[in-house]
């Protein structure tokens, strides 16, 4: 029978909590919602207000996985949506939108990643962040990664950004930059401008081009992600990897320090000691306090 679970007066049914999705490591569906529910509070921050896709691998990181941004049949009615631009079909379509506890734990049940765009469900397209999406070719690792993460962070420190990092939980670097409201075409049309210039600067390191018969030993710098339609895992969220890792915020120094790939993998039972001990590292990114503007000409 599955057990009915009451969240902030919601009644939840959560079910197959003993299974095992990461066969590696022993991790039970029930140790995931776990985690989802002991970093809740810094996960929905980072929710907050953004309709989310899901990246669902029901039966584990070995098992089907499927992108799904439609809201799924079945979801309860008291579940937030938002009404998202579907340009490319001429229409609009409701997304879900996570921002409460209940709503965590109802989609934690469903098995997936958390994926969100650079903007807000009451303004979309209007990016209120932007993001590089560093992904290493083989043999390059995080550590080149973070080679480039260093020469981006000093870039846009030059034009008055703040900037922050978080592993993507798979193989790469996600470098974040907290923004005033920017429609994202603008904002996409700048980092394209600093993906081509740290080719140009990083010669046999970086990449700004997705052509494959390039990409080995190259850091692709992925400015793509700044567009409108597309989305970003999600700070915090479960990875569907052989071990469950976690897109997790990183300190500037341990990005500096990273001398092999396992020095910025980080499990789920790694996060609630980071967040004890260092707080949201990527709290900033929702202190509009820190928001900059992008030079002059790409606002």
């Amino acid at each position: 029978m599955t057990p009915i679970t009451e969240v902030e007066g919601r009644r939840l049914a959560l079910s197959n909590l003993e299974k095992v999705l990461y066969p590696a490591h022993g991790f039970t569906k029930g140790e995931v919602l776990h985690y989802y529910a002991v970093t809740a509070g810094s996960l929905l921050a980072h929710l907050y207000n953004r309709p989310v896709s899901f990246l669902r691998f029901p039966d584990g990181p070995d098992g089907q996985r499927f992108f799904a941004k439609n809201v799924p049949p079945g979801t309860p009615s008291w579940v937030r949506t938002a009404e998202v631009p579907r340009r490319s079909e001429g229409r609009t379509a409701k997304q879900v939108v996570v921002q409460d506890m209940a709503t965590l734990m109802w989609a934690a049940n469903l098995v997936t990643e958390f994926h969100t765009p650079q903007w807000q469900a009451d303004a979309p397209g209007k990016a209120d962040r932007m993001v590089f999406d560093l992904d290493p070719g083989e043999p390059a690792t995080i550590v080149e990664c973070c080679e480039v993460a260093l020469w981006l962070r000093e870039r846009l420190e030059a034009d008055g950004l703040h900037v922050y990092a978080k592993t993507s939980g798979s193989k790469g670097l996600h470098v974040l930059v907290p923004l005033q409201p920017t429609p994202s075409e603008k904002v996409s049309a700048y980092a394209k401008e600093l993906a081509v210039e740290a080719e140009r600067e990083l010669p046999g390191l970086a990449l700004h081009r997705m052509t494959r018969a390039l990409r080995p030993g190259k850091v692709f710098v992925d400015y793509s992600q700044n567009a409108a339609a597309k989305t970003t895992a999600a700070p915090y969220t479960l990875r569907a990897r052989p071990l469950p890792t976690v897109s997790a915020p990183v300190t500037w120094e341990e990005v500096e320090g990273c001398e092999h790939p396992d020095d910025l993998v980080f499990l789920a039972n790694d996060i609630p000691p980071r967040l004890r001990e260092h707080g949201d590292l990527l709290g900033p990114l929702i202190n509009l306090n820190r928001a900059g503007k992008l030079p002059r000409g790409f606002r």
